[in-house]
């Protein structure tokens, strides 16, 4: 009698601790804070963007003067002139002042494109990656006759069709980025749903699990704000 209720006692035990420390473990975006806190390079780099941001968010209520006020004056005076922080250009204009300005632009132009991206390209490489079949072909097909063509070159020709302009630049980029994000998807949505289905489903197929979603936007992410044309 006692050799039958050993087992059984054993593995209620087991699932009473499994369950404890289930409810114990840390969701995977508190795994990652846990981790960029203890990267001191990484805060400060934050730390840096973030006041880049807050300055060129309030850059009305900070610039010390008219983005366009020039004066043939006082032009190409040196940095550490009174009142003029980083000197003039050569119109007499505050370089600080264009900074804080022309820094919204920048911000767009470096985030517009791979924001776009990330979300098509991401929509794409999952779907492609959880139907398969014939739909994974006609994306991944699609994808590598981008790849045919440099990116540099590719966004170069975009945009020499399409005509100056910042939309059809930030139209350009986002057109060369798609790909590389839609290989990224697709590749991480198959490999977490055969993990998920070897592991939890036995031979049915894998639904979706919160885990494996926030696994696969975050490496797209990731993947998207560091990519560099080929």
């Amino acid at each position: 009698m006692s050799t039958a209720t050993t087992p059984t006692a054993a593995e209620a035990e087991l699932a009473v601790q499994a369950r404890q420390a289930e409810a114990r473990s840390e969701g995977y975006w508190a795994g990652v804070w846990k981790r960029v806190r203890r990267d001191p390079v990484t805060i400060v780099c934050g730390g840096m963007l973030l006041l880049m941001l807050l300055a060129i968010v309030f850059a009305p209520l900070i610039a010390p003067h008219d983005p366009y006020q020039g004066s043939m004056i006082r032009r190409l005076k040196p940095i550490g002139t009174p009142n003029y922080l980083l000197g003039t250009d050569e119109l007499g204009r505050d370089i600080l002042t264009r900074l804080l300005f022309g820094g919204r632009l920048s911000w767009f132009m470096g985030i517009a494109p791979v924001a776009i991206a990330f979300v098509i390209g991401t929509t794409l490489g999952v779907i492609a990656g959880f139907v398969g079949g014939r739909v994974n072909m006609a994306i991944m097909r699609t994808t590598d006759v981008f790849y045919a063509f440099p990116s540099v070159l590719l966004a170069v020709a975009i945009s020499g069709a399409l005509g100056a302009g910042i939309f059809n630049a930030i139209l350009a980029l986002t057109l060369v980025f798609i790909p590389q994000i839609i290989r990224v998807a697709e590749s991480v949505t198959q490999g977490c749903a055969t993990s998920t289905s070897s592991t939890r489903h036995g031979p049915r197929a894998p639904r979706a699990s919160p885990s494996c979603g926030c696994m696969c936007w975050a490496t797209c992410w990731g993947r998207s704000s560091s990519m560099r044309p080929r």
